[in-house]
């Protein structure tokens, strides 16, 4: 089945009568847009407001957090690439993807997610779903594909709702 795709929404529908593996790389595409769609539009200070203190959660910090989580896990859990370190966290400050600084810039910010998206789609490539990751997360557990997507579909969906709230304080735009 087609998918749709709108001149006023970017993104594109998951279609409704796919296969389980084009229905999940649709869905979790839809949520990567979600949340590009969440900072569109938006200057660098406004990407850093924090969303309600003393919450540190902004929306710079959301994309740069997912530019970490897709690293996490197509690359060193998916591929087993266990030198692909951490992009913005440190031992010293596990959350330092969400503490964004006045020299973060959205374009490096976006820059970086984006890369990290092609390598989570190149190392999904050509693996089937019950395919097991051959590196393993910090729990010492070992996933399937599928299972990655589906917690891809939930962290991204999940961090979509924080985003919509930021957004809504920041200038009151709401939606999708």
């Amino acid at each position: 089945m087609t998918t749709e795709q709108t001149d006023t929404d970017p993104r594109i529908d998951p279609g409704t009568l796919t296969g389980e593996r084009e229905a999940l790389e649709q869905w979790l595409d839809f949520h990567r847009a979600t949340l590009a769609m969440k900072c569109e539009g938006l200057d660098d200070a406004q990407l850093r407001t924090v969303s309600a203190p003393p919450s540190d959660l902004n929306l710079m910090g959301l994309v740069r957090h997912m530019a970490e989580v897709e690293r996490g896990w197509f690359r060193r859990v998916l591929a087993g690439e266990e030198e692909a370190g951490w992009i913005y966290s440190t031992d010293e400050d596990r959350d330092a993807d969400i503490h964004v600084t006045d020299e973060d810039t959205w374009e490096e910010t976006y820059a970086t997610w984006q890369a990290e998206i092609a390598h989570a789609r190149a190392n999904a490539a050509g693996r089937g779903l019950d395919e097991l990751g051959t590196g393993t997360h910090r729990t010492g557990r070992t996933f399937n594909l599928r299972w990655i997507y589906l917690h891809m579909i939930e962290e991204y969906a999940r961090h979509n709702g924080h985003a919509d709230l930021i957004r809504e304080r920041i200038d009151g735009a709401t939606g999708d």
